[in-house]
């Protein structure tokens, strides 16, 4: 079993011409030898490229970033800080959902999952697509980033006016590949109750995606879950 490129948006042609390259085919590789020897690969491979299927790519007003996959069981969805429903609540998103309450009084209700923030064209990238079971970043070194780093590449090339919410060192690592003379970077510590004291709660991004959007013209988004 490998990676399969069943998208249907405008993301097909940019993903498959990743796929035909060197560095795609070990990919594939690896996770066929994990899942041959029994290891658990999260998320289910046809949702790794839940957050392309999600959010087309002319359409992407914001990009979130963030590292791996959730690690433990029944958790990952294919983007990041999400969790299905009836899922324990992630601290990083429990932070997160903090954060908007205090800068934009929402009350967010018992639900973790993300996907109405992607139907507003929020893209919830993670930069490693994959991960074992029970083994955070176990996928790390197998090329991933390779892939991520050319879709963030994609995305501040062919677009405009794209806001990026780089929450952590490794997050802020990628401004390297963003031409922030056409698009604007947000940066602060991760959501991670290890530092989301050190200015992630009142770093009021979500706020001030709003405001940026709304002096662009565009619909604000809808944080509320």
């Amino acid at each position: 079993m490998k990676l399969e490129n069943n998208i249907k948006n405008d993301w097909k042609e940019i993903i498959e011409t990743e796929m035909q390259k060197p560095y795609f085919v070990e990919i594939n590789k690896k996770i066929e030898t994990d899942l041959n020897s029994g290891i658990t690969i999260y998320p289910p491979l046809n949702l790794v490229f839940n957050a392309f299927e999600k959010t087309p790519f002319k359409d992407i007003k914001v990009v979130i970033l963030w590292q791996d996959p959730y690690h433990w069981i029944w958790q990952a969805q294919g983007f990041c800080f999400s969790v299905p429903e009836n899922i324990k609540l992630p601290p990083s998103l429990k932070n997160i959902y903090k954060e908007i309450e205090a800068s934009l009084w929402i009350k967010n209700s018992n639900s973790w999952d993300l996907t109405p923030w992607t139907k507003q064209w929020v893209f919830l990238l993670n930069a490693i697509l994959t991960v074992q079971a029970w083994n955070p970043a176990s996928h790390s070194k197998i090329g991933w980033e390779k892939f991520t780093n050319e879709i963030i590449k994609s995305i501040s090339d062919e677009k405009e006016n794209v806001i990026f919410l780089l929450w952590w060192a490794f997050a802020q690592g990628k401004k390297s590949l963003i031409d922030t003379n056409k698009h604007i970077v947000l940066e602060s510590p991760h959501p991670s109750p290890f530092s989301a004291h050190r200015w992630f709660l009142w770093n009021n991004h979500f706020k001030s995606v709003n405001e940026i959007l709304k002096k662009q013209g565009k619909k604000e988004i809808d944080w509320k879950i």
